[in-house]
């Protein structure tokens, strides 16, 4: 049994408990080990979780621009594409918030950055540009999938619960799902750092 192992079991069991019920006397019990085990790879749950939270983020697809691809595009791309990895296990933004990226993370983070830099990016400029579109794409699946969990809890609301609001209810229809809210969310923010970008210059 390996770290690597470990990490990917420990996955496995976040989609079936969530993060409140990962723990690891389940994770040892799963692997059919006694804690201490896990504990001489692991000297706490803090560090598991961490190296959980790497491993998914590894699946994203780092790295600059692809050629012909505008910085525009690359970062409405890196913000998909992190949703979709969050939205690949249960509490994963939750996972992810706060824990530590790790040496690999951090290697593909340099080439981002320089990659913005080279587009005419300050390294401050491009910190944030990167920060601020995965705080967004956190923050929205955080709720996303709080507001599923919470969906398949309580019941729906009933037929007509927007009568008395008729703003509110054309509002919903127009705004289509989640889907379309992100969308809308991410094309701000990226033409909010272009335009950032310009009244700077």
């Amino acid at each position: 049994m390996d770290r690597e192992a470990i990490v990917s079991a420990a996955l496995h069991l976040l989609n079936e408990t969530g993060l409140d019920g990962l723990t690891v006397r389940r994770l040892a019990e799963r692997l059919d080990v006694k804690n201490p085990a896990l504990y001489w790879h692991f000297p706490s749950k803090r560090a598991l979780l961490d190296e959980m939270a790497q491993m998914l983020q590894a699946r994203q697809d780092f790295g600059p621009p692809r050629e012909g691809e505008s910085w525009q595009q690359w970062l409405t791309r890196r913000g998909r594409d992190r949703r979709q990895i969050l939205l690949s296990h249960r509490d994963a933004a939750r996972l992810v918030a706060g824990t530590r990226a790790g040496p690999a993370l951090i290697e593909k983070f340099e080439a981002e950055l320089n990659a913005l830099v080279a587009a005419g990016f300050t390294p401050g400029q491009a910190l944030h540009a990167i920060g601020t579109i995965t705080r967004y794409v956190n923050g929205f699946v955080l709720d996303e999938q709080a507001m599923a969990e919470h969906a398949a809890e309580a019941p729906q609301p009933p037929a007509g619960a927007f009568r008395a609001t008729p703003t509110l209810a054309a509002a919903i229809q127009e705004a289509g799902d989640n889907d379309a809210a992100f969308e809308e969310g991410l094309r701000v923010l990226v033409a909010g750092i272009a335009a950032r970008r310009r009244a700077k210059a």
